[in-house]
């Protein structure tokens, strides 16, 4: 006789896997169609472990000023903070009511702004966690841009409902002004590093150059060949890069509005064959385009990939083509073959293309393709689609140590950096929130303080942090495993820029530079991010401090005098 000891509520979809841990004591299930991972631990009837991921295509992915975050967002209205050394997401978002198409980060990195095609901007505090202003057009349009001003105070749009570029003001929310000139939809917007000037770039064959801060907004057009698909700007604002639908990328002066060189990037970036193709990929005029680009951190890169398996690295000074990145090899896809299995293929065609259904070709006629041109999801008439291998966005850190790509694959991650994201063979049964706060109520506060980066969950980490004494930082911090060591560094420069707790903080600078000071000098290179994180935070706790300083000597002086 069955007996049920525990009834889950895992998902809304169907189940797909389910597995047991080797002690047994921890049951794992998965959903591919919402991409749900979760862990239950059935002793202590908690989660150990809860992601979902996306589940509709991604749009658009970038970096957080400090490269320990990422956002996606995707056509399923959703926005996700991920964090970059475990690969866990820390925070959804989901107040958008359509498909989010981009996504853009203010200079300082705390607040994120996402434009929709429910016609709609909205900003968020990555502090709190939630949405703080939003912002709409005098029409109802659905944006595809966007572009935000270094010093946060201006954020631009563009749309593919309109020829116009709109402006708002971000302390207000109020709508400023709409830039008229171009004569088809705004591809692609950018604001330069020093924040002089927005470029955009439209299905017009043109590139603007706008001076959003002027008394005068007018600008003369700089003319293409084809389309525009993307712009990108140096990160020292005197080159625009531009792709176009003719699989050309084209650089341009800034001062002089000349071109400076262009390179064909046809030949590098066609390769793979779907189905239904009857050419191979080298004949075929299809998937020959870059469709995102971006320069590398010093400027001296760009990355370039679209409806294509392969993301290319050209080298700007002499244009060649420094080096070919396969995103997968995954055959279920389309576009991942070279070329077809001729064992699949019959004399009506290839016999994963055939329809199986009698009714389907009762009136004897072959079916023909009926996708519409710029279809993203295939023909929505076949019974059975297969998603296409493409990049949709691709974003570098400013640090120049990795880059992020927006694919079918989901988001992908590409690091010069050798340092394991996350290793679940570090984890045991005896590692659990229920096991970390008996070691914390036991006093035993380095072996809580690995227990929780081993879980590496964000809130755990900062219940251990903010537990520890004062009196006890500095032989915590003199013990700490040196592979913990990084991982540790990261996050107290986090928690100097974004708590107020800045006697604890200075006590863990202290404590971690004053133990190890010798390590971190023979490694400096491998913790470079981590030391200029720190400088960074430090730096900024000294100008609030010197600022709270100056206030309270004048509001002294002004008593004494009184």
């Amino acid at each position: 006789m069955l007996l049920t000891f525990f009834e889950i509520s895992i998902s809304q979809s169907n189940i797909d896997t389910v597995t047991f841990n080797r002690s047994g004591d921890w049951l794992a299930f998965g959903s591919s169609k919402f991409g749900q991972l979760l862990v239950w631990e059935w002793a202590s009837e908690s989660y150990v472990l809860k992601q979902q991921g996306h589940f509709d295509s991604l749009n658009s992915v970038t970096y957080s000023p400090d490269a320990h975050r990422i956002v996606s967002c995707a056509d399923d209205g959703k926005i996700k903070l991920w964090d970059t050394q475990s690969g866990f997401c820390i925070a959804t978002f989901t107040e958008h009511s359509g498909a989010v198409t981009a996504c853009e980060y203010a200079k300082r990195g705390n607040i994120l702004f996402t434009a929709s095609l429910d016609g709609s901007l909205r900003a968020w505090d990555l502090i709190r966690y939630r949405n703080f202003r939003t912002f709409t057009a005098p029409s109802r349009l659905s944006f595809t841009s966007i572009a935000v001003d270094p010093s946060g105070e201006v954020v631009c749009a563009g749309s593919s409902d309109s020829f116009d570029v709109f402006t708002w003001s971000v302390q207000t929310g109020q709508f400023l002004d709409q830039l008229a000139g171009h004569e088809g939809p705004i591809a692609s917007l950018a604001f330069a590093a020093s924040g002089e000037f927005l470029v955009s770039g439209s299905w017009d064959h043109t590139i603007r150059i706008w001076n959003v801060f002027g008394r005068t907004q007018t600008s003369e057009p700089l003319q293409l060949q084809a389309d525009i698909t993307d712009v990108a700007i140096r990160p020292d604002s005197k080159q625009i890069a531009v792709s176009t639908l003719d699989g050309q990328i084209t650089f341009w002066s800034v001062s002089e509005a000349t071109q400076e060189a262009g390179m064909d990037g046809r030949r590098d970036i066609s390769g793979g064959r779907k189905l239904g193709d009857r050419r191979t990929a080298a004949n075929s005029s299809e998937s020959k385009a870059f469709r995102c680009i971006v320069y590398s951190a010093d400027g001296s890169c760009i990355f370039a990939g679209g409806e294509s398996k392969y993301i290319c690295l050209y080298d700007v000074r002499s244009g060649n083509l420094v080096q070919k990145i396969t995103l997968s090899i995954n055959l279920s896809l389309e576009g991942t073959q070279e070329y077809l299995n001729s064992r699949g293929l019959t004399e009506a065609g290839p016999a994963a293309l055939l329809d199986d259904d009698d009714d389907a070709a009762a009136d004897g006629e072959p079916r023909n393709s009926l996708i519409l041109p710029g279809a993203t999801r295939g023909d929505m008439s076949k019974r059975h689609t297969r998603p296409e291998i493409r990049v949709s966005a691709l974003h570098c850190s400013l640090m120049g140590r990795a880059f992020c790509v927006a694919s079918t694959e989901g988001l992908l991650i590409y690091s010069l950096d050798s340092a394991v994201q996350f290793d679940p063979l570090d984890l045991d049964a005896d590692i659990t929130p229920t096991s970390l706060s008996k070691a914390i109520d036991e006093k035993d506060y380095l072996q809580a303080l690995v227990m929780a980066f081993r879980l590496n969950e964000k809130s755990l980490i900062d219940q251990v942090y903010e537990r520890i004494p004062a009196t006890n930082v500095k032989l915590v911090a003199k013990n700490v495993p040196k592979v913990y060591l990084a991982p540790l560094l990261r996050y107290v420069a986090q928690a100097t820029e974004e708590n107020a707790q800045v006697e604890l903080n200075c006590c863990w600078l202290t404590a971690l530079l004053g133990a190890h000071g010798s390590y971190l000098k023979d490694n400096a290179p491998s913790f470079s991010s981590e030391l200029r994180s720190m400088l960074r935070a430090v730096s900024r706790m000294q100008l609030d401090l010197s600022k709270l300083t100056d206030y309270n000597t004048y509001a002294l002086d002004y008593l004494l005098s009184q």
